[in-house]
């Protein structure tokens, strides 16, 4: 399962390491077929990497502080600077290609 991140918690639990944040809602389609690849991700590589998620609904700030605007929008950061941005669903092995330039 993974942790859920908030625009209160959003900077903390994303300032350092690599991390990877799943901005969805509710009501989105291509969100609910993207959970569960990075919910597996998370099972395999969250030794190395942080998953969150976060539902823009009840989190506008900080989707609207990153300027995304279509979801679902995987953020990765190292560190606490964003260093890719997946906007739409992608495969596990390209979110697990992506996250590897980082580790």
């Amino acid at each position: 399962m993974l942790a859920t991140t908030t625009d209160k918690t959003f900077t903390a639990d994303t300032d350092s390491g690599v991390t990877l944040t799943d901005f969805w809602a509710t009501w989105c389609g291509p969100c609910r077929m993207q959970s569960p690849v990075v919910e597996q991700l998370d099972e395999e590589m969250g030794d190395q990497v942080t998953f969150n998620k976060m539902d823009v609904d009840a989190n506008p700030e900080t989707a609207s502080s990153f300027g995304i605007m279509s979801i679902p929008t995987l953020l990765v950061k190292k560190d606490g600077e964003v260093v890719d941005t997946l906007v739409g669903y992608h495969s596990k092995e390209q979110i697990k290609q992506t996250l590897d330039q980082y580790l």
